[in-house]
């Protein structure tokens, strides 16, 4: 599991996020919504999140009105983790100034992240190249006629390459970035971002996507909310559809309906999502043993453990929990 540059000398992780004439805000806006406003226990900020731009300042957005760039494309020498936030609509071929600016700083170790179709300048900087990458559906045919090297993937939210990452499309965005800070700040941090930004359920992906959802709130039905709540707080236990669906006072039809309708996903990949999320936290806030771990989560067994684990996060629990002993 990688770690940002930064984790071996103090101060915060430097994130620069690349805007451009047109941008859209909402692009921009995304990793400060994620990264920003965190502080470790002493009040310090975890993360310097910064814009830069190799168009003039201020750069105009898709919405109509300017923002001021205070940085330009030079500020990348000093960034842990560089993003291209979006590009162009219409996909068009990067300048070299930035393609040169992006290749130097994943040659000096900077993690590199691509959100919605900001996985094109980075494949046209040859970042992408024998990698798995995603972007929004409506791109990706282009994205793997363009780049016949990239191993495109349109069916998942993201996809997290130890160096590089990639994202679907606009609220996809959210999902990578949460992902990323659950990997340099653990799980806690990431579910408390998740509930502030009050993130949307969102379907499940496959291999390292998994990110903590925060319980849905149901204010038309609050007999649902209870129920998982309450399952919840009985990770250890087995839980069954029909049993729930009682609890609920609903049938097992209108119950099976109403959780993906609130969640994106089945119970059954529900309740794998908070037990794994669970696990997660024991491992990053307890010295229990891996046994201990798994029973707790409603994993069982450590070998249950380790399958589910190795599946999800491409890591193992032990390693895991070493990672975050180490601070990353």
């Amino acid at each position: 599991m990688p770690s940002p540059s930064s984790s071996t000398r103090p101060g915060p992780t430097r994130i620069a996020v690349v805007a451009f004439d047109g941008i859209t805000p909402f692009h921009l806006s995304v990793p400060s919504l994620v990264f920003g406003k965190l502080n470790d226990p002493e009040g310090k900020p975890l993360f310097d999140v910064f814009a830069c731009s190799m168009d003039p300042s201020p750069i105009r957005t898709s919405a109509g009105f300017g923002i001021a760039i205070d940085a330009d494309l030079s500020a990348l020498a000093g960034a842990d983790i560089v993003m291209m936030p979006t590009w162009h609509d219409d996909c068009r071929k990067a300048s070299p100034i930035l393609l040169d600016a992006l290749r130097a700083a994943h040659a000096r170790g900077a993690r590199m992240v691509g959100l919605c179709l900001g996985a094109f300048p980075l494949a046209e900087a040859g970042l992408l190249d024998g990698k798995p990458a995603t972007t929004h559906w409506a791109a990706a045919g282009l994205l793997a006629t363009r780049f016949p090297k990239v191993k495109v993937d349109r069916d998942v939210l993201y996809i997290a390459d130890p160096d590089v990452l990639t994202s679907a499309g606009v609220a996809a965005g959210l999902d990578c970035c949460l992902h990323l800070l659950r990997e340099l700040c653990g799980a806690e941090t990431a579910n408390r971002v998740a509930r502030r930004l009050v993130v949307a359920p969102h379907r499940q992906g496959g291999q390292a996507q998994f990110i903590e959802r925060p319980v849905p709130a149901s204010h038309s039905d609050n007999r649902f909310s209870l129920v998982l709540d309450w399952v919840n707080g009985r990770l250890a236990e087995e839980h069954s559809i029909d049993a729930l669906a009682r609890r609920a006072a609903m049938s097992r039809r209108n119950f099976t309906r109403h959780f993906r309708q609130a969640t994106g996903m089945s119970f059954k990949q529900w309740l794998l999502a908070q037990r794994l999320g669970h696990a997660q936290r024991m491992l990053e806030n307890s010295d229990a043993s891996i046994d201990v771990v798994a029973a707790e989560a409603g994993f069982g067994t450590a070998i249950s453990l380790r399958q589910h684990f190795k599946t999800a996060f491409r890591t193992t629990p032990s390693a895991y929990r070493v990672f975050f002993r180490q601070g990353g």
